[in-house]
């Protein structure tokens, strides 16, 4: 393979090797969530950690597919309107941190990034929630949206710090592999 070739097809294999740790995340908050009784619509947003390393480190065109692909994954396993819920919350999400991203570094940090991230995929999926059921009184839910938006884009954020050595670990063993062909 040319290197060009070689550099898509390493590229189309980290994104399904993110792809597949967010959908084991999806699954252990899935778990999770119905173990520490959270309200209804209200998950961790563990597999958003998978999203956000996507845009900070290898770009919005990865972030975006991810975002799809998560929305796809939704819709096999939960069906059409959950589908909706995830792939507008989570392009919303993922529009909004590009946007901050593109401020000057100094004003923004990756956490704030993370926590907006988390307040607007909670705000598509309730927007989304309104058309769906055709009512205003979804709105009632705002502030539980946002709270908690707030709170688990802050741990999402956190859980990138930790998580970021063993992610960029493995997109490095990738490139090793690459060098060996």
């Amino acid at each position: 393979m040319g290197i060009n070739q070689t550099g898509k097809a390493r590229q189309v294999a980290f994104l399904g090797l993110l792809f597949a740790l967010a959908m084991v995340l999806s699954f252990f908050e899935s778990a999770l969530s119905a173990m520490i009784a959270l309200p209804p619509g209200i998950k961790l947003g563990l597999s958003n950690v998978v999203t956000m390393y996507c845009l900070f480190f290898l770009g919005s065109r990865p972030a975006f597919t991810l975002a799809v692909l998560k929305g796809l994954f939704v819709l096999l396993t939960r069906g059409a309107v959950a589908a909706a819920m995830s792939l507008t919350g989570g392009l919303c999400s993922v529009v909004v941190m590009l946007l901050l991203m593109a401020l000057p570094r100094k004003m923004v940090s990756y956490l704030m990034i993370s926590v907006a991230g988390g307040v607007f995929h909670n705000l598509g999926q309730l927007f989304m929630a309104r058309w769906i059921i055709g009512s205003e009184k979804i709105f009632y839910y705002l502030p539980i949206m946002v709270a908690s938006g707030l709170l688990m884009g802050t741990v999402t954020g956190m859980l990138l710090r930790i998580l970021l050595p063993y992610m960029n670990k493995l997109n490095l063993s990738l490139d090793r592999d690459i060098d060996r062909e």
